[in-house]
């Protein structure tokens, strides 16, 4: 997934960089609210980390201006604040949960997954669509419980489609999946990408679950629970 971290310690931001984009997610990291409304502005993310101790406007304001610019994404604060208030006060402004540092980052990640497989409608650590199986947490795909072979781009791209069956996904959108905010993106990778993936997946299931939607984007359109 795309995700938003606002974390004005360097080295935490970096660890934190580092350690995501290794687990297969794109990661914007940024020091301040500011550069955070920027990007929150410019890009899609499906999920922010947000440090309240952060210079010049808060992690607190911050969530209220995502907030009310109907920025709906999930929302996990960081903070080295434990008293009760702090905690209170950041969720009821529109967080909707919070980690308390130091933290093990195996319980972060924890976190980040319970809260993207519930903002998609999912309450397991898995997405089922028939004989296709996709477990979230070890990013693998099976069919009648054989492994599909797939590279870690094909992976995401199959995860964030899943993630929003039955919905038309831009092709920009997969994009951001796939390659950081200021890079240049080749559109058409993602036709490569998406091309070789429905390949495995209609030689393993024998549908076409990937229909392109012209001038719009693709879609998988298997109901997924």
């Amino acid at each position: 997934m795309k995700l938003l971290v606002v974390e004005d310690e360097a080295l935490l931001r970096h660890h934190l960089f580092t350690r995501l984009s290794e687990n297969g997610h794109v990661v914007d990291a940024v020091r301040t609210a500011e550069e955070a409304l920027y990007r929150a502005e410019s890009f899609n993310h499906d999920l922010a980390l947000v440090d309240l101790g952060l210079p010049g406007m808060s992690g607190i304001d911050l969530i209220r201006q995502l907030r009310s610019q109907d920025k709906n994404f999930p929302i996990l604060i960081l903070t080295a604040r434990g008293n009760w208030q702090d905690k209170v006060e950041g969720l009821s402004c529109g967080a909707d949960d919070y980690l308390v540092k130091p933290f093990q980052f195996e319980e972060l990640e924890a976190r980040l997954n319970a809260l993207l497989r519930r903002s998609s409608g999912f309450t397991k650590s898995t997405i089922e669509a028939g004989s296709l199986v996709l477990d979230l947490n070890r990013k693998q795909a099976t069919v009648d419980e054989q492994s599909l072979q797939l590279t870690a781009y094909e992976y995401r791209i199959l995860e964030y489609l899943m993630l929003h069956h039955q919905q038309v996904v831009p092709k920009e959108r997969l994009m951001e999946q796939l390659y950081p905010g200021d890079d240049e993106r080749d559109p058409n990778v993602i036709e490569v990408l998406v091309g070789r993936l429905r390949r495995k997946l209609e030689a393993m299931l024998g549908g076409k679950p990937i229909e392109t939607v012209r001038g719009q984007g693709y879609m998988f359109n298997e109901r997924c629970k």
